[in-house]
């Protein structure tokens, strides 16, 4: 039953991702939520006349009841952003979907998720440079999950490079499930769902709409710790995913091309302008975001073990052990200490070598 609350979201017109965060808090839930009177709702900061007359959640609720027929003959899973199964990194994005929902089995809060974007009209040297990469990543003991959007050029270069390599890949779409797009790609769609996932926000109501593809961007930029831009033109949806990664504060790579290249202009001005990193090894991308081999997760496990720890930093570390991963938001709850106090121990215990800081401010154990 709570699904179908979760799903009606999919359906409300006019609140958006922001406001919808907003209005589930104070309520206490989705389901809560739909039961809330209208008047209380207007308590809600940013949640105005306009936007509660505008709701008609009976409507939305209508909608969710042929939505989950849909999902269930179609073994679609859901993911609320309350839900375990949720991107967490997308946690850490204001306006990331409250409802997302994917076909696969995949872990979306595994330890390493790059995302890799570029050009549909790949050249010779952006499709080489994709399966190099990405074959330097599949030797490594701790396997990376690829994300892109399934369509032409290097997207799907680097989906069926992961593939290829044995390497776990996630497609974000533009579309719900009722449809694939582009056409062409439906059998690799089919192999992904095999050894990783196919997400979307958007409901089996939806229609193709160029600007569903520039949102899904955010979804791309959101769910990784980086984004690799392999080859661009100067303007294109791969620079946008940059442009939303950036703005997400996490790292952003591109490879440089030859200065009179079209689909190098991109890339180039990316790094010109300190919005990319220059990538010309998988070893560049290690070390900026600390991806250290198992040798030295040892090390750190060894420095550790000297390091005398206060009763705060050892509810950190125990927490760290339990979830792997947490923001500092989450770690401000479940230690119940304000977050001015909690981000000077995540500095202290950063400059010990107890933890790491990851893209979106997140933290997990150096070990």
């Amino acid at each position: 039953m709570e699904t179908l609350y979760k799903v009606a979201f999919s359906f409300l017109t006019g609140l958006g991702s922001i406001n919808a965060r907003k209005v589930i808090a104070y309520s206490g839930g989705a389901e809560a939520f739909f039961k809330e009177k209208k008047q209380n709702l207007l308590k809600v900061p940013g949640i105005g006349k306009n936007i509660i007359q505008k709701l008609d959640r009976n409507s939305a609720l209508r909608d969710a009841e042929a939505e989950l027929k849909f999902i269930d003959e179609n073994a679609i899973k859901v993911a609320f952003y309350l839900d375990e199964n949720y991107p967490q990194r997308l946690l850490n994005c204001a306006d990331s979907p409250s409802t997302l929902y994917y076909k696969g089995e995949i872990d979306f809060n595994a330890s390493r998720i790059l995302s890799v974007v570029g050009t549909r009209n790949a050249t010779e040297y952006g499709r080489g440079n994709c399966n190099k990469l990405i074959k330097a990543l599949a030797s490594h003991a701790e396997k990376t999950i690829i994300v892109s959007g399934l369509a032409y050029g290097i997207d799907i270069c680097a989906h069926k490079a992961a593939m290829k390599y044995n390497l776990p890949t996630v497609a974000v779409v533009g579309h719900g499930f009722h449809l694939m797009y582009p056409a062409q790609h439906r059998k690799y769609a089919e192999e992904i769902i095999q050894s990783g996932a196919i997400i979307t926000e958007f409901t089996s109501k939806s229609v193709i709409d160029p600007r569903h593809f520039v949102r899904r961007n955010r979804i791309i930029a959101g769910m990784s710790d980086a984004t690799l831009v392999i080859e661009s033109a100067r303007k294109g949806g791969s620079l946008t995913t940059a442009e939303i990664a950036n703005s997400y504060h996490r790292d952003v790579f591109a490879f440089p091309g030859r200065s009179g290249d079209i689909y190098s202009k991109g890339c180039n001005h990316l790094i010109k302008t300190n919005q990319a990193h220059l990538i010309e090894s998988i070893s560049d991308i290690e070390y900026i975001l600390g991806w250290e081999n198992d040798l030295g997760k040892k090390d750190a496990v060894q420095s550790r073990m000297f390091v005398e720890l206060s009763s705060e930093e050892e509810l950190i570390v125990d927490l760290l052990n339990n979830e792997g991963k947490l923001g500092i938001d989450m770690l401000s709850i479940n230690l119940n200490l304000p977050m001015s106090r909690v981000s000077s121990l995540l500095l202290k215990m950063e400059f010990e070598g107890l933890i790491r800081a990851l893209p979106g401010k997140i933290y997990s154990l150096t070990s």
